[in-house]
């Protein structure tokens, strides 16, 4: 059975900085695109960062690019979103996810993932 288990999130003040961990269980995850995505209240659901199998490439969304890091350790199961500089408007759910792939591409809509994790809160204060 997968399974994605976040964790790292919490209460902040601007300009600080967290580390999330997304733990995957049940599968080879090397071979699997992974995203973060972050849901703030009132708002859709929204990509975030992206890491494509074999960690060979990633993408992010402009709101945290240069801020953000997406990374994967060495066997594949556990993603980390460094989250540096970070601004009230980065207060949400973050979720992890990740898609069974053989592409390169890193999928940028929730409907192409294929598991969820349950979300971890963060809250940044000004």
């Amino acid at each position: 059975q997968v399974q994605l288990v976040e964790s790292g999130g919490g209460l902040v003040q601007a300009g600080d900085s967290l580390r999330l961990s997304c733990a995957a269980s049940g599968r080879t995850f090397g071979t699997y695109a992974m995203g973060w995505f972050r849901q703030g209240p009132g708002k859709e659901r929204e990509f975030v960062a992206g890491i494509s199998r074999r960690n060979a490439y990633t993408y992010y969304a402009d709101s945290v690019k240069g801020r953000f890091t997406i990374s994967r350790d060495h066997a594949g199961n556990t993603v980390y979103l460094q989250m540096n500089s970070l601004k009230p408007e980065d207060t949400a759910v973050y979720y992890c996810t990740a898609q069974q792939t053989t592409g390169w591409r890193i999928p940028r809509s929730r409907d192409e993932y294929d598991y969820w994790g349950q979300g971890t809160q963060v809250t940044v204060s000004s």
